[in-house]
């Protein structure tokens, strides 16, 4: 297929038109974490730009859940100014932690408090799917290199670490599903945040191999604060450790195959064919209580003087009722 370009921020980005028509021109409203980062603000401002420019039967709004505008109240309201009243909302996260289970969830509850009148329709994460796997096969690929085989080489997988086992659990099902078959001599999993292990113990577990060389995988959608603080730490235990060479991978960016998934999971919103429904996970809903004082019941105000529930205020508790969880 020809390639279009996009010029974005005085970059040129190839754009590979995507096979897969949209069953409806419904306005995408893209809920993208938030960044303090300015960089990584424009990282994901530029990947929506970008897979509008692949279709542009419909709008594609980009907000974010928190720490910059535009908020997720803020882009719904747009679509109301230009008369939608049916949305389709995706969450441009990897994983279904936090954020996925409770906190879009919580926002897009206010926003039916304030437009009653709009129909959302809610759409999963990326998850783990071939299209990623594949992005990152292609990447190892090219760090391919003769004079240190795969065998010499340790794969320390990075995630960004969240208070939700589910998503934890998933960083490393990715990263022993990259490692399987690859001929790398192991692959060490740990995270940058929150949880443990930490990625300065992840270096010492790679060490511990003897490698000629470690290739840090970031798994990240976007760059921000965090991917440059690996990139930081790992030039920090290059100079420590000379004799093992370490290659830091940049995160995904606007790759087509992220594109491609993405499409995967409008057209899954649009025919509400969505496979994880966040909004009735039996993890959200145990961490709630299933009582009348959980944020997610529709019946009570969303104003900002209402006290919502936290499931995550205390941790160990929150570990141990979503443990219980059939």
């Amino acid at each position: 297929m020809p390639l279009n370009t996009l010029n974005l921020t005085g970059l040129e980005y190839p754009l590979q038109p995507l096979e897969l028509p949209l069953p409806l021109h419904r306005p995408l409203l893209m809920i993208g974490h938030g960044t303090k980062d300015h960089q990584g603000q424009q990282s994901f401002l530029d990947f929506a730009a970008a897979y509008q420019a692949l279709d542009t039967s419909r709008p594609v709004l980009p907000c974010f859940l928190e720490l910059t505008a535009p908020t997720i109240q803020e882009g719904v309201d747009q679509c109301v100014e230009q008369g939608y009243s049916e949305l389709s909302v995706l969450p441009i996260l990897l994983f279904a932690a936090r954020h996925n289970k409770f906190d879009v969830t919580n926002e897009l509850d206010r926003a039916r408090q304030r437009h009653p009148q709009v129909k959302f329709h809610y759409g999963r994460h990326f998850g783990i799917t071939p299209g990623i796997i594949e992005l990152w096969r292609s990447r190892l690929r090219e760090q391919d290199q003769p004079q240190i085989p795969r065998s010499d080489t340790v794969l320390l997988f990075v995630g960004r670490g969240s208070s939700d086992p589910d998503a934890n659990g998933d960083v490393y099902k990715v990263a022993r599903i990259l490692w399987e078959g690859s001929g790398y001599s192991t692959v060490e999993t740990c995270f940058i945040g929150i949880t443990h292990p930490r990625l300065e113990e992840g270096f010492r577990r790679a060490r511990l191999y003897q490698p000629k060389q470690i290739i840090v995988l970031p798994y990240f959608l976007f760059t921000g604060i965090l991917v440059k603080k690996i990139f930081d730490i790992t030039a920090q235990h290059q100079k420590q450790y000379p004799d093992i060479l370490m290659t830091c991978l940049p995160e995904m960016g606007l790759h087509p195959q992220l594109f491609s998934v993405l499409r995967e999971r409008e057209i899954e919103t649009q025919l509400g064919q969505v496979q994880m429904n966040c909004e009735m996970c039996k993890f959200r809903l145990a961490a709630g209580g299933n009582d009348s004082s959980h944020s997610h019941n529709h019946h009570h105000s969303h104003d900002h003087s209402h006290t919502t529930v936290d499931p995550y205020a205390d941790v160990e508790q929150y570990h141990q009722k979503i443990w219980q969880v059939p």
